[in-house]
């Protein structure tokens, strides 16, 4: 039948791949969800059709079957009344339905197989989206932990980057202390030999005189106001 063709693919459906080949299972969980909810939904009509188809089928074998017995029944009864061509009559309508017998019992055989097979999708669709939908809130929550995660590494990344511009700003200082350094010991040689006879030559020369003048006007001004 069709519709065991256009759901061939329910049958065989791997929920679990299914997200694993979602680029974002947190958002396609729920459209996963809604999808099988409506093919559920197709399902279920499609399975009541064939059921109703199993259960005609099963009545027109059990009327053949029925039928079957009464003209065996008839055809006794018309022998044991003494009517032989009545009999015969019963015995040939028992014959066609017998050949009728057959292809109802096919029928109903091809339609239970179609019921079953049915039931069997309707079944499966329904496991998986209530297994999907106990599943929703872990799902999205991992996927919160992972985004989380993600950024994290993105963070750490940066930080390691900055680390690296710090390590090169250190050494550039370095660099720059040492070239400094260089440059006051080549300057300090260039300057020559200290001459240690000048500086104590101009310590004596230097004189406090300023300093004495102004101790006197200090002594003199204090000595006015005691008077």
């Amino acid at each position: 039948m069709g519709i065991l063709s256009r759901f061939k693919d329910i049958m065989s459906s791997n929920i679990h791949a299914l997200l694993d080949k979602a680029e974002d299972p947190e958002k396609m969980v729920d459209q996963y969800i809604r999808n099988l909810n409506s093919d559920l939904g197709k399902v279920k009509s499609e399975t009541a059709t064939v059921m109703a188809e199993e259960q005609r089928a099963k009545r027109a074998l059990e009327e053949c079957k029925s039928d079957i017995e009464k003209m065996q029944n008839y055809a006794i009864k018309a022998l044991e009344a003494g009517n032989e061509d009545d009999a015969r009559k019963f015995l040939a309508r028992k014959g066609e339905l017998a050949a009728k017998e057959t292809e109802y019992q096919q029928a109903y055989d091809l339609a239970s197989s179609n019921a079953l097979q049915m039931r069997q999708m309707h079944d499966k669709l329904v496991s998986d989206i209530k297994e999907l939908e106990s599943r929703r809130a872990m799902i999205k929550s991992k996927a919160a932990v992972a985004k989380t995660q993600q950024r994290l590494n993105q963070i750490g990344s940066s930080i390691q980057g900055a680390n690296q511009s710090i390590s090169a700003f250190e050494r550039m200082e370095e660099k720059v202390n040492r070239s400094l350094d260089e440059a006051n010991a080549m300057a300090e040689l260039n300057a020559g030999p200290k001459d240690e006879i000048k500086d104590l030559t101009a310590k004596y020369d230097s004189t406090d005189a300023g300093v004495d003048q102004e101790l006197e006007a200090l002594k003199a001004q204090l000595k006015n106001k005691e008077q």
